[in-house]
């Protein structure tokens, strides 16, 4: 496990501090609040790593301890057993992992990686370690292979030689077989590298090597000697025995089979095509594609199962990759969705001379992992239980609750399970090793996902774990193009339309609110029944960013009369269906006006329980522009409103009524307290280029110059293209732009905090969409002057004091820019039940107003005694109860509740604003709006993600920076309480994905198919080790296969071989020193010492205490030999010098 750095803040060093503003006379306030957070409470450390592993190479499986270990190409190795027992451990070196062995029942793991190091990994602690090391110097490592209760490994390298490794000591044994011993005279050219090393399944003695040339070569380990070769003129990419020993089999580059008998080198005994067509007049069938990998498993009952990956015939041009199972006389072919990397068949018996009786194969693809169940007919998968599916469809934004109400998650999982699909094998998961560790925290906790699918997902990620609870396709409200003409051509984005950018959820109420790429919003309502919805309601909004009046449409919708709005008029559609073909106003010029980006569907919706369409809202274009992305969204369920925001300005939506109560632009919102100069244009000298977006989603946005805000400031991502440009010619100038992007973004973050350009051009593919580093919130902006362009980037509502006169709280909004600037809305609301539905919500500026420095983050409030005030909610009801008149009015007229104790505060008692921005945070006591503590977070980066968040015994702000440090500081004081260095390099991914929540948990995703989970408190950290599962459990061996009487009478039985004999030191001599270094590993003694608990306790531990000595005195032993060797040398000097000096007169000296 991997220990932090962690730089601990001394609590009593901040008073005196000049970033935190020390508490300003009149404020007796801050006398009463009692701080109960210190920095011993904060501790960061990882805790589980969840999804599919990200680019895999390699697989090994206990049969025993039924646990499956899967390598990936930068090093890591992930170890699964049961559903919920996982394991995510890491190479140093970050070199990709090879091949997989494991020591069978032993609670160990060697792995050889492609720096030509071979490690043994201790599987028997709950974190496993490396025991030992061994890094070869003069050769590369092509195949390794350990005999099952073998403690002697057989290492395959390019130049063809074999050497061996002892698992126990790791050091090398002095035999080796040599490349040219063992083909002699039978080629004259090199056999090329190892590609095979097993032995024969009835004789340990024999070991069988497959050179990639097409060599195969019988070795007699004890007389080291060749007993028979066998050649062939094709490359040979696998071999395979037959459990009896006296076959075997081998897989060709040409897509063929070769069948031999041991004993008959001269020619195959058989020779298959399996997907070559047969020609009529015998000649060869014509080559197929090479088969990566055969295996052959024999049965007791009938035909053996021959099982290979590739070999499919030239002509299938589009055909997707294929696993072959040929199991007597039928052949199935079963194609898999993306590329095998490898395949292994489980077995009832873990040793290779009996018969196998296979009952599964698992398959592991680029992007999945499949587990085909043999002993059914058809041969249907299993249902996979591990959290495998997050990259289903790209994530393109998360968010984390924990803490939530007790009963969402059988709620989630209720209408969930009605998802499922059907036709999977009826059998248990194969996949069945290691135990469960104590969940000792109680809590539930939901992760959300939104995908480029428009997909969203709600998962379980309770006590350490992560399931799968719940998918909601957001497209489904949509018209889908049915061909490419069809398509209209108002998309912002050429790919994944439908992506979601931002999700705003209230776990009580249960309303989820997602904003989409293309502009649009989509508010949901949870219900438990089945729905038909005649007609999706719509509402369309005209966000336009105007200073001086040019072109400025009649203002309407709901507004106050008082506010002057240019150019923001709403369109409510919500009553009929004719109203869905859109008031498209395209003027006699060709310039699109007042459509969306994307088609409602008007076609009658069935909504299965679960998430239900309340309202869609839709932002359209003005004078031929498209409508900007949404970068900021709230949802409040006690309010029944929701609200966007973009770089042009706000719309405040009643979801109830589905009006708009608000079109404001920025500017219009300081009303005459602006505090900026701004440059009036007009709305169409410069347009915006398709594309735009959740920075690695679409294709074809840009810019032009290298000057720009911090990737959080949406304030102008400079932008010169004219609408005349071509379109091709356009892409391909951003393809160059964001190439040469890609390697800028990993020389220095620090120095890229404040010049930042921010080009795009990213298609959905896993691999590449990391590269730039723009936050999703911050799509391309039109090119304006800096000031004049200011985006919306933080919501909050609240009951509060709105104006420094206000005696009483009322409800209000609370807005952020990217400019630094709050300002705060009043909104006055009917009363609740039918009133609310009848009379109008009123919205007003207040004229409040608050600066900080950098882009604005984060809001949140604290009553007078310091404790987290949440924003109102609306208890969650069904919102499709039956036609009883009564009862759907006592669910209506249930009030509202504000969880807040502020409701029953007098009057007189203050609250506390806590504001949080890229740079900086402060507190704010109302309503009398002084600025009571103020901390400046970061000077030379800038914060990317900041939450307010509840500890079991306190209240923290959490900031993660772009330089990679996570931050926690004290509220109200705003003391730094932790500070840790985590993330060296922080990439656009973990930038648009990292949030905090509750009880110090937090999350990121690590890779594109990997959500990591890491806790920064005290408490969750020293219970780790208690949650973690165990993947060792104590299993009896299955006994060996009975010789039987004949056998046993006659010979012809398993021959077992003494290794130790024959390549033990006494034996075989010492190796080369120079050929291989051994490293001892960090998890030698230590692990062990962490494994020595439970069942075997006392023994392993008497054990460990022999193992230590052993130690000593085997290092006691390298010394004495070390001194007796430079005595050697000093004696040796010592006589050389005294025959020199023999002869020589004193003078000659």
């Amino acid at each position: 496990m991997k220990k932090f750095n962690i730089r601990k803040v001394l609590d009593g060093l901040t008073a005196v501090s000049s970033s935190s503003a020390s508490p300003q006379p009149g404020n007796r306030e801050n006398d009463l609040i009692q701080e109960t957070l210190q920095s011993e409470h904060f501790q960061l450390c990882k805790t589980v790593r969840h999804g599919f592993p990200y680019q895999p190479s390699s697989m090994a499986f206990d049969p025993v301890q039924k646990i499956l270990a899967i390598g990936t190409q930068n090093g890591a190795l992930r170890l699964f057993g049961r559903p919920g027992v996982e394991c995510y451990c890491q190479h140093d070196s970050g070199a990709a992992v090879i091949q997989l062995q494991f020591l069978i029942n032993e609670g160990a793991l060697v792995s050889a990686l492609a720096d030509d190091s071979v490690h043994l990994w201790n599987l028997r602690q709950k974190r496993p370690a490396i025991l030992h090391s061994l890094k070869f110097n003069r050769e590369r490592i092509t195949f390794c292979h350990l005999p099952f209760q073998s403690k002697w490994l057989y290492v395959g390298t390019e130049r063809g030689n074999i050497h061996i490794v002892n698992v126990e000591s790791f050091t090398l044994s002095g035999y080796v077989i040599m490349w040219n011993k063992a083909i002699e005279l039978s080629s004259k050219a090199h056999p090329g590298p190892v590609v095979h090393i097993s032995d024969n399944p009835m004789d340990e003695g024999k070991l069988i090597i497959g050179f990639e040339s097409g060599i195969v070569v019988l070795w007699d380990l004890k007389s080291k000697k060749a007993d028979y070769r066998y050649t062939y003129d094709e490359a040979i990419h696998s071999v395979a025995w037959h459990h009896e020993g006296k076959q075997f089999i081998c897989s060709h580059s040409d897509g063929t089979l070769t069948i031999w008998n041991v004993k008959s080198p001269a020619k195959p005994a058989q020779t298959i095509t399996p997907h070559g067509k047969q020609p009529k007049d015998g000649k060869k069938p014509e080559p197929c594609k090479p088969i990566l990998k055969v295996e052959y498993k024999t049965t007791r009952a009938g035909d053996p199962f021959m099982i290979l990956s590739g070999g499919l015939s030239y002509d299938t041009v589009g055909r997707r990759p294929c696993l072959t199972v040929m199991h007597g006389k039928s052949t199935a072919v079963l194609e898999m969705d993306y590329p095998i990397v490898d395949f292994l068949t489980l077995c009832e018996t873990p040793y290779p001379n009996d018969f196998q009786e296979p009952y599964a194969v698992v398959v592991l693809l680029e992007k999945d992992l499949v587990v085909i169940d043999l002993a059914q007919n058809g041969y249907p998968i299993f249902e996979n239980p591990y959290p495998l599916t997050i990259h289903e469809s790209p994530v393109t934004c998360c968010e984390y609750f924990a803490d939530c109400p007790v009963d969402l998650i059988p709620a989630l999982y209720s209408v969930g399970s009605r998802q499922k699909r059907q036709g999977y094998s009826k059998k248990e998961w194969p996949i069945s090793g290691g135990n469960w560790g104590l969940g000792t925290q109680s809590y539930p906790e939901i992760i959300i996902t939104g995908h480029a699918d428009g997909s969203v997902k709600f998962w379980d990620a309770s006590a350490i774990m992560l399931q799968v609870l719940y998918k909601l396709k957001t497209a489904k409200v949509f018209e889908k193009a049915r061909n490419k003409e069809d398509k209209p051509n108002t998309d912002i984005v050429d790919e994944d339309p439908f992506a979601i950018q931002i999700l705003s959820w209230c776990p009580e109420s249960r309303m989820l609110c997602v904003a989409g790429v293309s502009a649009h919003v989509i508010v949901y309502r949870f219900s438990k029944q089945e729905v038909m919805t005649e007609v999706v309601q719509l509402l369309e909004v005209r966000l336009q960013y105007e200073l001086n009046d040019m072109e400025s449409p009649d203002a309407g919708g709901e507004q106050p009369p008082a506010l002057p709005t240019p150019g923001a008029t709403s369109s409510p559609q919500a009553s009929a269906p004719q109203s869905h073909p859109s008031t498209s106003s395209s003027s006699s010029d060709g310039i699109r006006d007042n459509v969306p980006c994307l088609k409602v569907r008007s076609t009658p919706l069935k909504q299965s329980p679960g998430y239900q369409v309340e309202l869609v809202v839709q932002l359209v274009w003005v004078s031929g522009e498209p409508p900007q992305q949404i970068t900021s969204l709230a949802v409040n369920s006690s309010y029944g409103l929701v609200v966007f925001g973009n770089s042009n300005g706000l719309a405040i939506v009643d979801y109830l009524q589905k009006t708009v109560l608000l079109n404001l632009g920025t500017i219009e919102l300081y009303g005459s307290n602006d505090p900026y100069q701004r440059q009036p244009r007009s709305p169409r000298k410069t347009r915006q280029p398709s594309g735009a977006g959740l920075c690695d989603i679409s294709e074809g946005s840009t810019t032009s110059e290298d000057r720009c805000k911090s990737p959080t400031s949406d304030a102008a991502s400079p932008c010169s293209s004219d609408g005349d440009h071509k379109q091709p010619n356009f892409i391909e100038k951003v393809k160059n732009k964001s190439r040469k992007f890609s390697k800028t973004v990993v020389s220095d973050i620090a120095k890229m905090s404040r010049k930042l350009s921010l080009p795009t051009e990213l298609k959905p593919d896993l691999d590449n969409r990391d590269n730039s580093f723009s936050r999703s919130r911050s799509s391309s902006v039109t090119s304006i002057d800096k000031e004049s362009r200011e985006a919306i980037t933080a919501f909050h509502f609240c009951e509060t004091f709105t104006r420094k006169t206000d005696s009483a709280t009322t409800p209000s909004l609370w807005v952020g820019t990217s400019l630094g600037t709050v300002l705060v809305i009043a909104l006055n609301l009917p009363p609740a039940g039918e009133q609310r539905l009848l009379q109008p919500v009123i919205v007003s500026p207040s004229g409040t107003l608050i600066r900080l420095k950098g882009s604005i983050l984060r809001m949140a409030f604290l009553d007078a005694t310091g404790s987290f005030l949440p924003p109102a909610y609306e208890p969650w009801y069904e919102p499709n109860a039956p036609d009883d008149r009564d009862e759907k009015d006592k669910v209506r007229k249930r009030r509202p509740v504000s969880v807040s104790p502020s409701s029953s505060q007098e009057m007189n008692e203050n609250q506390y604003a806590v504001i949080c921005s890229e740079k900086q945070a402060k507190v704010i006591a109302l309503p009398s709006q002084t600025c009571i503590f103020k901390h400046n977070i970061t000077e030379t980066s800038f914060v990317l993600r900041a939450d307010v968040v509840q500890m079991s015994n306190g209240i923290c702000v959490a900031c993660f920076c772009a330089n990679g440090h996570i931050m926690t500081l004290s509220l109200p004081g705003l003391r730094p309480l932790l500070d840790v260095n985590y993330l060296p390099l922080t990439d656009m991914r973990i930038a648009r994905t990292f949030c905090f929540t509750n009880n110090g948990q937090a999350m990121y995703l690590t890779s594109p198919t990997e959500i990591q989970r890491i806790t920064y408190s005290q408490e969750t950290c020293e219970n780790l080790q208690e949650m973690l599962g165990e993947l060792f459990t104590p299993v009896e061996t299955p006994e060996a296969p009975n010789r039987g009487f004949f056998k046993g009478l006659f010979g012809g039985g398993a021959q077992s071989l003494d290794r130790e004999e024959l390549f033990g030191e006494s034996v075989a001599g010492k190796a080369s020193r120079s050929l291989a270094q051994h490293i001892p590993g960090p998890g030698g003694i230590e692990g062990m010492k962490g494994a020595a608990s439970g069942v075997v306790g006392d023994l392993a531990r008497a054990r460990i205490a022999l193992d230590e000595r052993g130690q000593k005195l085997s290092e006691l032993e390298e010394r004495t030999a070390a001194m007796m060797a430079s005595a050697d040398s000093f004696s040796k000097h010592a006589h050389d010098m005294m025959l020199k000096c023999k002869d020589k007169k004193w003078y000659q000296f």
